[in-house]
């Protein structure tokens, strides 16, 4: 039976081509078919900054996107959504796509940011110049995976196709090659109305009288960086607050015995908003200084000590807008700082760094200048020698950032500072090595769980409202070590805010499978052609029938 169908077979394809080609030819289209693949992709997207301060808009003005993907290699952007993975991603680049009025720009981030050091070095330089750049271009982050990394490469392929020398091979792979319809499933952004910074407070006060000098401990918790939902903001600042929280349930301790209990009321305050010109501790102050008469800010403030960025390095700076004078404790601090340095952590070098106010900048450099407007003396510690210092703005600054071993020696040297200026163990002639915090006292796994919980979360303070965890947690840390804990609240003004947040900055995006439109009009062409050779074969296989036939 198989031999008589074989030579049925073979006596149709020698003598009719026509019918040989419609048998043939669909049987080659189904075997050469590329396998099946997923219609769409979807990925989560964090859109870049968009804020208003001080009247002065910065980011992205449009969350919106459903536009055809192309890579920055297309000659033609116009109108496209241009995907970047951070490896090839430049300024030029960057400002290349704005200038064609793309459509959209996606930056694809890999998972693990240690693996390529140079490239996380260059985009925390360029954070910035993206954000001074005001554009209506939507600018999104993904987190890179296997699916997106595909629609990349293929895009990538589609992309620099366009560049071959031959036209007739650009329009071959146009009408080949696959294309994705990027569209985010989220609304165009808003103005966030009514949102509340919120800031803390707590103290230990001294004994000894009512007037006493009072010193005043300060961090923001907030993080910044180009996207808010990828701000984890681990050196600057959860150093610093980790370390206040540190230095409350240390001389807490010393606060409970009557022996230690000391002649300073000492205020320790977890300021919201630091990052956008320090709004929650500026509403502080106002309400402090200007709005009641009982306050410990009004009293007799001995100085003022920020701590921002101080989980790395082996450098100390203290910040000061206006060098201490002999005979303040601002004074007293800053040789107590240089004597336990240099006696107990000879590897730290510590330096004054002066810098004055400059009132006609967008923003204040260091926190402690807002305090320092208000005629208090303060200053801010840091490893950075400088606040134009990239790491105190970025996306990449995540938990590996922190060394938590010289954080824990920071924090030491800190509370060993303050103890000499509070006890005035240097007057009383206490040797430059004497410890007052044993390494007993020290809790480095409960610093490094500080650390590592507010490291586990995004902390800008468009993410951060009155009801977050983050807010409720310090809260509850504050209240184990501290006396009238409460809660400050900041609200831009409606009629001349001074800060402006916006909605839509996590989003969902889907990536279609589609093909251009030149590939429907080929495959129409095809279907064409394949009938009218079906139609041209059947009319002459009847013909030969009908010549038969007697």
């Amino acid at each position: 039976m198989f031999e008589e169908a074989s030579e049925v077979f073979d006596n149709m394809f020698k003598s009719s081509f026509p019918l040989t080609f419609i048998v043939f030819i669909p049987a080659v289209l189904i075997l050469v078919s590329p396998l099946p693949a997923e219609a769409a992709h979807e990925f989560t997207v964090y859109r870049m900054q968009q804020y208003d301060l001080q009247g002065q808009p910065y980011g992205t003005r449009n969350a919106i996107l459903n536009t055809e993907a192309r890579t920055v290699e297309a000659e033609v952007l116009s109108r496209r959504c241009v995907i970047m993975r951070l490896v090839d991603f430049s300024y030029e680049r960057y400002q290349k796509a704005l200038r064609q009025s793309a459509g959209a720009v996606v930056i694809i981030l890999p998972k693990n940011m240690s693996t390529m050091p140079q490239d996380i070095v260059q985009f925390m330089e360029l954070e910035p110049e993206m954000l001074a750049t005001e554009t209506i271009v939507p600018v999104y982050f993904a987190l890179e995976d296997d699916e997106l990394l595909s629609i990349y490469t293929q895009t990538l392929t589609s992309s620099s196709s366009q560049g071959s020398s031959s036209a007739a091979e650009v329009l071959i792979h146009t009408a080949t090659a696959n294309g994705f319809q990027m569209v985010t499933s989220g609304a165009q952004s808003k103005a966030v109305s009514d949102w509340a910074i919120t800031s803390l407070e707590g103290r230990l006060a001294g004994t000894g009288g009512e007037d006493l000098p009072t010193i005043v401990l300060v961090a923001h918790y907030d993080s910044f960086g180009v996207a808010p939902w990828l701000s984890y903001g681990a050196d600057s600042n959860g150093s610093g607050v980790s370390m206040l929280l540190e230095l409350a349930r240390l001389f807490s301790r010393l606060y409970t015995y009557k022996r230690t209990h000391a002649g300073y009321n000492l205020l320790f305050f977890v300021s919201g908003g630091g990052k956008f010109n320090y709004q929650g501790t500026k509403r502080w102050l106002e309400d402090n200084l200007d709005h009641t008469d009982s306050s410990l800010l009004q009293d007799n403030v001995a100085f003022v000590l920020c701590l921002d960025t101080l989980g790395n390095g082996d450098s100390l700076h203290l910040h000061v807008s206006k060098p201490p004078k002999e005979g303040t404790a601002q004074y007293a601090l800053l040789k107590e700082l240089e004597t336990v340095a240099s006696n107990q952590y000879p590897e730290v070098k510590f330096s004054m760094v002066h810098k004055k106010i400059n009132l006609a900048d967008d923003t204040l450099a260091w926190e402690h200048e807002r305090f320092g407007i208000r005629r208090l003396p303060a200053f801010t510690l840091s490893h950075l020698n400088s606040h134009r210092e990239v790491q105190r703005s970025s996306i990449m600054d995540v938990r590996p950032h922190v060394d938590l071993r010289k954080l824990s020696r920071n924090t030491k040297l800190i509370a060993e500072s303050l103890a000499r200026v509070i006890y005035n163990l240097t007057e009383k002639g206490a040797p430059g090595d004497l410890q007052i915090f044993t390494e007993q006292m020290m809790q480095e796994e409960q610093l490094s769980s500080v650390v590592d919980w507010l490291t586990a979360q995004p902390r800008a303070a468009q993410l951060v409202d009155k009801d977050s965890s983050v807010v409720s947690t310090l809260e509850y840390h504050l209240g184990r070590y501290l006396k009238d804990v409460r809660r400050h609240y900041v609200k831009a003004d409606k009629r001349d805010p001074e800060f402006v947040f916006y909605d839509q900055l996590k989003q969902t995006m889907n990536a279609y499978r589609v093909k251009p439109a030149i590939f429907d009009l080929l495959l129409a062409f095809c279907i064409a052609a394949y009938l009218g050779v079906i139609y041209l074969s059947i009319q002459k296989v009847v013909e030969r029938l009908y010549a038969k036939s007697p």
